[in-house]
């Protein structure tokens, strides 16, 4: 073959038009989630007050290994899909590895991020159910931005609870929600029972995604025709992300190529787990046995600090109780955490995986994350998102290992998505006014104390 292509696209018609569920080929499934009145596994039923009937139904479902995208979500999807694999040889050049390097990158839309992929899909099934209103929370505002898109294009009202910390450091992203349409309300707010308690016990709260995840379900269960979304973690939401892989392996297959390493930023877990899913697939049935390596923040380390536990999804404990690697629902980011990837706990799916030794997993410090993002847009003439920037970090860290054993491996990351809502932070670090936060052995204990206890299961 002649030299791969800087970037190579699928056609429109090699688009996938199913998603993969990773759930129906996993040797263990994750634990159940439970009912937080009854303790109990959740049911299907259980969780129609606060997501449409469809979304629970993708949620609970282990066995159907591929899901047909509809018509309607694909109409969407091809506005800016397929997206592109690129080979990064200018990062590679500049760093003097054998290493290959790509990347599939998902900021060719409005919200520069993956999230879109989902958003599309979660809008599509509300609005086909007759549903008359969403809300969702927001963290560093890609998922607020993505959903607001998606809802203008369904003609879905919006209401999206974002993280004061990022409400206050990202003000565009903000500007950008309110183009499509979208309410945007800082979290904790007054508007809610939740973020009322929230601020009664901490005024100056910078918030969580764990906050503004109670207050939009509150919202939901109390407002007649809404339903709450999701942007990650959830079953769903890498479900709709598998088109990511489903994408990338594709164009690796054509290209007649394959990953020997597959790395993903790592903060809910929806980027990670669609770009690995199909991967995975192939590690889980015995066909190949790539690495996989998701990079976290050090200052949020759910994966690599965490307890492998039962707990709630939001900091108001109203949500049902998911068995994740988790920090405690009541876990707060520092205020200077500049890069996403600020929730407390992990998709049980790749809890599970990480757990049961299918998957790697590294925590690196912001500076160090801006110092690669740096590099890369200066080679690659990207300029990526700080949440991506961590996935780079460790696929320069692994390119560099090869250039010391003269190995050639193959590495494939997930680009999310573009910087270009987070020059406050990218200023910070060039201006050598950002600083590293790693909680403390005794930070991280507050959070374990609070996690549920359990008769029977978790005492």
């Amino acid at each position: 073959m002649s030299k791969i292509p800087y970037r190579f696209f699928l056609t429109e018609d090699q688009m996938p038009t199913q998603w993969y569920n990773l759930r129906a080929d996993m040797k263990e499934l994750p634990d159940p989630m439970l009912n937080p009145q009854t303790g109990k596994p959740a049911t299907e039923e259980d969780l129609y007050p606060v997501f449409c009937k469809e979304l629970a139904h993708q949620e609970m479902d282990n066995t159907t290994r591929y899901v047909d995208i509809p018509e309607g979500i694909l109409e969407m999807y091809r506005i800016y899909r397929p997206s592109p694999l690129i080979r990064a040889y200018n990062l590679e050049k500049e760093l003097g590895t054998p290493a290959k390097i790509y990347y599939k990158f998902e900021g060719n839309n409005t919200s520069g991020s993956h999230k879109l992929n989902s958003a599309i899909a979660q809008a599509y099934y509300a609005k086909e159910q007759g549903l008359t209103s969403l809300t969702t929370e927001t963290g560093a505002g890609q998922w607020g931005t993505a959903l607001a898109e998606a809802c203008a294009y369904y003609h879905i009202p919006l209401t999206v609870y974002m993280v004061k910390g990022s409400y206050n450091q990202k003000p565009f992203r903000k500007a950008i929600i309110q183009t499509f349409g979208g309410e945007v309300i800082p979290s904790p707010s007054n508007t809610t029972a939740a973020g009322r308690a929230i601020l009664a016990q901490n005024p100056d709260t910078t918030g969580s995604l764990g906050c503004a995840i109670s207050e939009a379900v509150e919202k939901a269960v109390t407002t007649e025709g809404c339903r709450y979304v999701l942007g990650s973690v959830l079953n769903q939401v890498l479900l709709h992300q598998s088109i990511i892989g489903l994408e990338a392996k594709k164009a690796m297959e054509i290209l007649d190529e394959y990953p020997d390493i597959v790395i993903g930023c790592a903060g809910g877990g929806s980027n990670l787990g669609g770009l690995i899913a199909p991967f995975m697939q192939d590690k889980l049935l015995g066909k190949a046995n790539p690495r996989f390596i998701a990079v976290e923040p050090a200052s949020c380390p759910s994966l690599t600090r965490g307890k492998y536990a039962y707990d709630f999804c939001d900091t108001g404990k109203i949500t049902p109780m998911a068995r994740m690697y988790t920090l405690g629902c009541g876990f707060i980011p520092s205020p200077n955490h500049a890069g996403g990837l600020r929730y407390h706990g992990m998709s049980p799916i790749l809890s599970k995986l990480y757990h049961d030794g299918y998957m790697e997993a590294v925590s690196v410090e912001q500076t160090r994350v801006f110092e690669a993002a740096t590099l890369f847009a200066r080679v690659e003439t990207i300029l990526p998102a700080p949440e991506s920037s961590h996935a780079i970090r460790a696929a320069i860290d692994e390119a560099l290992k090869c250039k010391e054993t003269g190995e050639a491996k193959t590495i494939l990351f997930g680009l999310t998505g573009t910087g270009y809502f987070d020059m406050t932070a990218y200023e910070s670090f060039r201006e050598g006014t950002m600083s590293d936060y790693i909680p403390t052995d005794e930070d991280l204990q507050r959070g374990f104390d609070g996690l549920p206890k359990i008769p029977g299961i978790q005492e």
